[in-house]
């Protein structure tokens, strides 16, 4: 599933960087120059913290959040207690990043939740997405060998070790879900509370653990 068939609209400060390449994944080694590149290019509606960190004037962000560079926090996003950003990050706009998540090389897209107890790792979340409590994307096999991933008859070779996964625009993950390594999940599609997903999922799908 390519990039425009996940991410529906531009709706994300990442944008001009996503459209450059066909498949998600491929954006991943990209995600920490792009960020610095752009912060430079930022107005003054973005405070500029040390270490290549830009937030926005709007953005809410608790005291007791860690915030690693280089980092994009943009317009209304709201980053709860103790959230931790490990830097090659973006948070879109009026995002929720909450309590005890932590995030790092990722992009999330406007108004998506992430609320309670999630990692989301080389990974990106389209735009309105919404991870349930505890739901994670795993980014490392268990034997640690690089990522492929299996469209049908299709091997994609990513020559990368860690890479999460990539939810396109309206996708709702319940919670304590696992999205493997290399998972892609099409748009408008609902994954059930404890769930483990891998591959590809279509779009408009409803996606239930036996």
């Amino acid at each position: 599933m390519k990039n425009e068939e996940l991410f529906l609209t531009n709706n994300s400060i990442a944008y001009e960087l996503i459209k450059q390449f066909e498949y998600p994944y491929m954006v991943l080694p990209h995600i920490k120059e792009y960020i610095i590149t752009l912060g430079k290019t930022l107005n003054n509606e973005y405070i500029h913290k040390s270490d290549d960190i830009w937030i926005h004037k709007t953005a809410k962000i608790d005291k007791s959040a860690t915030i690693i560079g280089p980092c994009i926090i943009d317009e209304g996003a709201e980053i709860r207690p103790s959230a931790y950003i490990r830097g090659s990050a973006i948070i879109g706009k009026n995002c929720i990043f909450g309590n005890s998540c932590e995030i790092k090389n990722a992009i999330i897209y406007d108004y998506s939740q992430i609320p309670h107890f999630s990692y989301i790792g080389d990974s990106i979340l389209g735009y309105h997405t919404h991870m349930g409590a505890g739901s994670i994307t795993s980014n490392l096999r268990i034997d640690q060998k690089d990522i492929i991933i299996k469209d049908h008859n299709l091997l994609l070779e990513t020559s990368m070790r860690k890479v999460g996964a990539f939810l396109g625009d309206y996708v709702e993950v319940g919670c304590n879900t696992v999205l493997n390594p290399g998972t892609i999940v099409g748009p408008h599609t609902i994954i059930y509370p404890l769930t483990s997903v891998k591959g590809i999922i279509p779009p408009q799908s409803i996606i239930k653990d036996n």
